[in-house]
């Protein structure tokens, strides 16, 4: 009788050691699951907190630049913000958060080819408009998803690309075809 005693008592304590196991398994997924939702959350706003940092550059005018039909015909007139090196081209408007409808980024490129953008680190949407070297609008990106890594393309060489508000084409009617002139200041 003494060994069935044994065995009784020790059957409790795997079914005790069990439920130890299953529950330090649990508290400890649980852990894991809650440090993983902080690293994200801190990501997220780590790259907010990077946002705010760069969204203080502000829009310097650095030149004029008109929208014309194909017949030189007035479309609209924004102040540019001119992109013509290496540095200035690679940030555009990263960062960004505002830009005013009359205000624009103009990117100059010292040699015409299908030009790519992508929205990496941009806060705003926009509408891309891609111009040969004869100043003829060769293709718009209209409004573009913030942050998107794809890439927009010009399909057509382009010497210039310009970046306005997401709607600035569709509301002022401009289209491919369509011209720019431009002037520094």
């Amino acid at each position: 009788m003494a060994s069935k005693k044994k065995q009784r008592s020790i059957k409790p304590a795997k079914k005790n050691n069990s439920f130890k196991i299953t529950a330090g398994i649990l508290i400890t997924a649980l852990i894991i699951f809650f440090a993983v939702s902080q690293l994200i959350n801190n990501s997220d706003n780590n790259e907010k907190v990077l946002v705010k940092k760069y969204t203080s550059i502000d829009f310097v005018k650095q030149g004029e630049l008109t929208f014309t039909t194909s017949d030189s015909e007035y479309i609209s007139k924004i102040d540019i913000e001119i992109a013509d090196d290496d540095n200035s081209r690679v940030n555009g408007l990263k960062y960004r958060t505002k830009m005013a409808e009359s205000q624009g980024m103009f990117f100059i490129f010292p040699f015409e080819t299908v030009q790519s953008f992508w929205m990496q680190y941009t806060v705003l949407s926009l509408d891309m408009i891609f111009v040969n070297k004869e100043n003829i609008i060769v293709k718009i990106r209209k409004k573009t998803i913030p942050y998107d890594e794809n890439s927009y393309t010009s399909e057509k060489p382009a010497t210039y690309v310009v970046e306005v508000n997401a709607g600035y084409t569709d509301k002022f009617g401009i289209k491919e075809g369509d011209k720019i002139v431009w002037r520094r200041n």
